[in-house]
């Protein structure tokens, strides 16, 4: 291969991965800017890390309500995780994709919904070592503001209603005033 082939492919390799991190930013931004805002409950716990600043693990509510309505988990093979589940009544496989129906209440809080229910929301998920995950399981804020967001209660979330994607916008406190 010609000296000249190899970096007009390189070029071109470089140009695909750009334009696909620019795509999904740009996804992303839509989200938070056109996305219904929905609250979702959230139980923090603060560790420190001297690597990444100062961050909050999320643990949200919904997804503990999501994950107690799935089958219950079998003895998996690493064969089996790879592949995803065959039917929605299977339990998803690590790394698979699906959506749960939520509902809105006065405030916008979502809580699980069951299939079928009237004038629900789909929020996508994933499973990420046998646990729901909604997108994010940290919150990261600057060092020295830990108090500030001890109070959190909800996570603010702009939700695509059309693919279910879900994006953590920002924290609130128990009046879901915000942080």
């Amino acid at each position: 291969m010609s000296p000249m082939v190899a970096r007009a492919l390189i070029a071109l390799g470089a140009l695909l991965v750009l334009g696909g991190v620019n795509y999904s930013i740009w996804h992303k931004e839509r989200i938070k800017r056109d996305g219904e805002i929905v609250f979702i409950d959230l139980a923090p716990v603060d560790p420190r890390s001297l690597m990444q600043g100062d961050y909050m693990t999320l643990n949200f509510r919904l997804a503990q309500e999501i994950e107690r309505s799935l089958p219950a988990a079998a003895a998996n093979t690493d064969d089996m995780r790879r592949q995803p589940s065959t039917t929605a009544n299977e339990r998803p496989r690590n790394g698979e994709i699906r959506t749960a129906s939520i509902a809105l209440d006065g405030k916008r809080i979502a809580s699980f919904a069951a299939a079928g229910a009237n004038n629900t929301l789909a929020i996508r998920y994933r499973m990420r070592n046998d646990r729901v995950w909604l997108g994010t399981n940290a919150f990261f804020f600057e060092e020295s503001r830990a108090e500030q967001y001890a109070k959190a209660r909800y996570g603010e979330f702009r939700l695509d209603a059309a693919s279910g994607e879900a994006v953590l916008v920002g924290l609130r406190n128990s009046e879901l005033k915000p942080l």
